[in-house]
């Protein structure tokens, strides 16, 4: 049998990053890559009803091995890596057993990690550490969530003495740029909830996540000969300065932490005639989080008194909400994975996600989706890592619930 850390080797050498502002689903075809080899494992294995559609999303049943009837439950990961950083060419390197010293990621760009800049690590000295060679993103994000999934699956169909009701297997596109669940056929699936294995560190298991919004701000000003602009021009650059002043800039990203929601400029492009700028909106609080859009367009609203109306625009699309609610009525899925951690001696991280997972869209289709650890650590860039112990873990925590769940009586 193939271990999750075998697989999650294999499955990081494949270029899946997904991309912005792309109307296709998926964002880009190579996600198929990795999806074609899924398929082709998952049908090796003997699983029912495999399927890879035209928007590349991966399904799967495992046929129940009992007679009782028993909630049918899934897990899903994605398939997509971040655009933030390069997918390409991954090279990940094997720290045998690592000791709490600076790690040297890339000689030639002096890149290394250390215990100053990553804490986080010092839990793991002693531990099989998995690093990148520098130059790009590892991919434990979500490539860990499906090495995980992938070696629970094979570890029931090879040992049928493990009890299981019908178990369903879903591998997304798009998830990191936020499209992970628009085209996700939630009856043909067939689960009557799920989990998302696509949490960071060790017990990790989250059942709120942001409501999300992203607005577009567009801000027209008029150009004049500077040597005549005096009472003229209106610099849309200088008017996309003044918008973002307005908003609060203790509410950033870079000064929030736990429930603190923010403010995230992610981008600005323009000329004395258009400026244009991209913020993303998050908090945990669905009132405050309606605050912070009505914020926005306030903004927009002062400075149009002050420069003319139609001066600045505002475009404001939800993107998802916070799944607590969603999950709240069916709590005993959070306490069955609880007990599954608690069984294997994992200490339960409970923290709400600062950002959203699939399952956050998910659980609104119908499909209550709390989300597990996978290990990985510092995703979405170059000092991306992963404690080969942890992702074994994270398959044994998949195995654990599946195992429970038959001798609970779940009502759904």
């Amino acid at each position: 049998m193939a271990s999750a850390k075998e697989r999650f080797l294999k499955y990081v050498k494949v270029d899946t990053q997904s991309a912005y502002d792309k109307e296709e689903l998926p964002s880009t075809h190579k996600q198929f890559d990795l999806a074609k080899i899924l398929v082709k494992e998952l049908e090796e294995l003997g699983l029912q009803n495999v399927s890879l559609d035209e928007h590349c999303y991966v399904m799967a049943t495992l046929p129940a091995n009992i007679d009782k009837k028993v909630p049918v439950i899934g897990f899903i990961a994605h398939m997509d890596t971040s655009p933030d950083a390069s997918g390409a060419g991954v090279s990940p390197r094997i720290i045998e057993k690592y000791d709490g010293k600076e790690v040297l990621l890339n000689q030639e760009l002096n890149l290394r990690m250390n215990l100053k800049d990553f804490p986080e690590l010092r839990k793991y000295i002693g531990q099989e550490l998995i690093v990148t060679d520098g130059n790009t993103l590892l991919g434990a994000d979500d490539k860990a969530g499906i090495a995980a999934i992938m070696a629970a699956v094979e570890t029931l169909v090879k040992h049928p003495e493990i009890k299981h009701g019908t178990l369903k297997i879903g591998f997304t596109p798009d998830e990191e740029v936020g499209r992970g669940a628009d085209g996700f056929d939630v009856k043909k699936f067939g689960a009557d909830f799920a989990y998302t294995v696509d949490g960071g560190e060790l017990g990790e298991m989250e059942y709120e996540t942001f409501n999300a919004a992203s607005t577009v701000v567009t801000c027209h000003g008029l150009s004049v000969h500077p040597g005549s602009a005096k009472n003229k021009m209106i610099n849309a650059i200088h008017v996309a300065e003044e918008f973002d002043a307005l908003l609060p800039a203790q509410e950033r990203p870079e000064y929030t932490a736990g429930y603190e929601g923010f403010y995230h400029l992610m981008g600005i492009s323009g000329d004395i005639e258009t400026a244009r700028m991209t913020y993303i909106l998050r908090d945990h609080s669905r009132p405050v989080f309606e605050q912070r859009k009505a914020n926005m367009q306030s903004a927009a609203d002062f400075l149009n008194q002050r420069y003319g109306a139609g001066t600045v625009e505002v475009a404001t699309k939800d993107q998802y909400y916070n799944l607590r609610e969603k999950i709240e009525p069916v709590f005993q899925i959070v306490d069955l994975a609880r007990e599954a951690l608690e069984a294997l001696g994992i200490k339960p991280i409970i923290t709400p996600v600062r950002g959203g997972t699939d399952g956050s869209r998910l659980s609104y289709m119908g499909l209550p989706c709390p989300n597990l650890f996978t290990g990985g650590l510092f995703a979405h860039g170059r000092f991306e890592c992963i404690p080969s112990e942890s992702l074994e873990k994270a398959s044994q925590a998949v195995l654990k619930i599946v195992e429970l769940s038959t001798s609970k009586d779940l009502k759904m």
